[in-house]
């Protein structure tokens, strides 16, 4: 069995990075995935981020509305299996629950443990509200897979001088703590795993200063481990004792990645005894004798070595991925459990995934309705053809007795009243389909050439219309026939119109070409003062003194005395000191704050 870690810092990137959530999961080939940081609220669960077939999901969110911590954790766990029901796959968990203090809304822990139990153990040291604010920020699921119980965690961040969260932190791994021990107590089998957000040793981060074994977060690790006498074994430490720069999560801002100049955070322990029948000899215990290997996935990290750097001022190259690398770890011998379905945990029963089951008369009750719409809608239609025709006909009668007052023939009264008719309706459609017909009617877009080309003997053009017109008016007086008067001024007005068009078009070129330098110039203009102001910017910008390359601008955006201030720092990516190409170190404050 393959069990595999990863802080995804957000699962909806991780999957837009592989294209689905299906080519996600399998590209871990594991049978059990733990996910951390997936950053999604319950209301955002859709079945393309938490369902894909042949696996069984299990998530939880963060549950409180605390400025900043809204949608910024969560976990999942997803188990691969061959049937959600009466299977005896161990990857398939026979119990689940959200959260560990057994006070969570929507957890199903019956086999685990009795709720009351965990309750009242938990509340004679606790209060009910501490309980409840600890396991609302949607930090563990745990899934009882009946020879062991998995928890998935994503542990607290606690920067040094925020009292709030470093009480908050010591809080959740205390109750945590009560927890395992009572899963203990009960002789049951326990794997750990998830980003934890501590570094156990030295060896286990790129700068550990003098004060780092003091730490409080990492004295209370060490003491659960079999080195202090405790129960759990680090599997990846055990396994590799020695190995060093051996990292799981580099500094996002810092392009740390590039150095391998980062922390191991993410971990995977293991507490119990095996499951062999002299399991209570001594050596025999679930480390020895059932973990086979634990590693670090190093090609999930987003720093390839193919990729090149590009310095002089620049940020290294854009970095996709995640900022922490998975761990896995084998387990041998671990037999089948007695037949079993998927907890009601599951993704697949949450309503908003999958919706509620349809009844036969909500689907024929909608079928309805459809037909109804569509009814109208052709009514409608039908009815505007009509009210056009007899509309078109009435005024063919009455255009035919004032034919003589109008000198337009009722043939183009008619036509000129259906375009009408069609402009009022296309005013009626929505913008998008308007503009389509406009582009229709259009034609091809003109070239910037066609402004410049002129008709060929605008002068003779010009004669020859001015002749039509003086023929037509002559035709237009001798006749005193009704259809030829109609004719002549049709003709008349057709001529006018064109000789109006041909005066107006020169005019309008005109002004495009005198138009046309002057946008040119107010282009250049603007260029230059853009290049202008980025030069002024560029000179305003410091070198490091490491590198005399140009440094990057940043903002304190930490609460306090400088709040939103700007300061120069080294732009290329951190590194150990004794590496000349890492980032120098240099710093420097900005004249002003950003935004005065």
């Amino acid at each position: 069995m393959k069990i595999v870690t990863y802080n995804v810092n957000g699962l909806r990137s991780r999957i837009s990075q592989f294209g689905s959530l299906p080519k996600l999961l399998d590209s871990f080939d594991a049978d059990i995935i733990c996910f951390q940081e997936t950053k999604l609220r319950r209301q955002e669960l859709t079945a393309d981020l938490a369902v894909a077939d042949g696996y069984e999901s299990f998530f939880s969110c963060t549950r409180t509305s605390d400025r900043g911590r809204m949608g910024y954790s969560g976990v999942a766990t997803f188990c691969r299996v061959k049937s959600a029901f009466s299977s005896t796959e161990v990857a398939l968990p026979i119990a689940a629950q959200e959260g560990f203090t057994g006070l969570v809304e929507n957890s199903h822990h019956r086999k685990c443990e009795a709720r009351n139990e965990i309750v009242d153990d938990l509340e004679d040291e606790f209060a009910k509200e501490e309980l409840l604010k600890v396991d609302s920020e949607g930090r563990c699921i745990i899934t009882d897979h009946g020879h062991f119980v998995l928890f998935n965690l994503y542990g607290p961040r606690a920067e040094c001088n925020d009292d709030e969260r470093i009480q908050f932190k010591l809080t959740f791994f205390k109750i945590l703590q009560k927890r395992w021990e009572s899963l203990l107590r009960q002789g049951r089998r326990i794997i750990v795993v998830g980003d934890l957000n501590i570094a156990p040793t030295a060896m286990d981060c790129c700068d550990a200063g003098p004060d780092f074994e003091t730490n409080e977060f990492r004295r209370w690790f060490r003491s659960i481990l079999a080195e202090s006498g405790g129960p759990f074994s680090d599997i990846f430490r055990t396994k590799h004792p020695d190995r060093r720069e051996a990292y799981t999560c580099w500094p996002q801002n810092t392009g740390a990645e590039v150095f391998n100049y980062g922390t191991r955070i993410d971990h995977i322990l293991c507490a119990g005894s095996c499951l062999h029948e002299d399991h209570d000899q001594q050596g025999h215990n679930l480390m020895t004798c059932h973990v086979e290997e634990c590693d670090i996935l190093i090609q999930y990290k987003r720093w390839k070595p193919g990729n090149t750097v590009r310095w002089k001022g620049g940020r290294s190259i854009k970095l996709e991925g995640s900022d922490h690398a998975p761990v896995f770890t084998r387990l041998l011998e671990i037999p089948d459990t007695s037949e079993h379905s998927t907890p009601a945990l599951s993704a697949r029963y949450i309503p908003m995934i999958h919706g509620v089951q349809q009844t036969l008369v909500s689907i024929l009750t909608k079928r309805q309705l459809a037909e109804q719409i569509r009814s109208c809608e052709m009514s409608g239609s039908l009815s505007n053809e009509n009210i056009t025709s007899e509309t078109c006909n009435e005024r063919v009668k009455r255009s035919s007795n004032d034919c003589s007052i109008s000198g337009v023939s009722p043939v183009e009264s008619c036509s000129s009243n259906q375009e009408s008719e069609g402009s009022k309706q296309s005013k009626s459609l929505p913008r998008n389909e308007t503009m389509k017909k406009a582009r229709k009617s259009q034609g091809s877009q003109l070239s910037l050439r066609s402004f410049f080309q002129r008709s060929p003997n605008p002068i003779n053009n010009a004669k020859d219309s001015n002749s039509g017109i003086s023929m037509s008016q002559t035709d237009v007086l001798q006749s005193g026939n009704h259809s030829d008067t109609s004719s002549a001024v049709d003709v008349q007005c057709s001529v006018s119109q064109q000789d109006a068009l041909n005066s107006s078009t020169p005019t309008q070129d005109d002004h495009e070409l005198s138009s046309y330098p002057l946008e040119r110039e107010k282009t250049n203009a603007a260029l230059l003062e853009w290049r202008r102001i980025q030069q002024v910017m560029q000179n305003s910008i410091p070198l490091c003194k490491g590198h005399s390359e140009p440094c990057v601008a940043r903002v304190v955006k930490k609460q306090g005395p400088n709040f939103g201030r700007r300061f120069y720092v080294c732009a290329r990516a951190e590194g150990p000191a004794s590496n000349p190409e890492a980032n120098c170190g240099y710093f420097k404050w900005a004249a002003s704050k950003s935004g005065h």
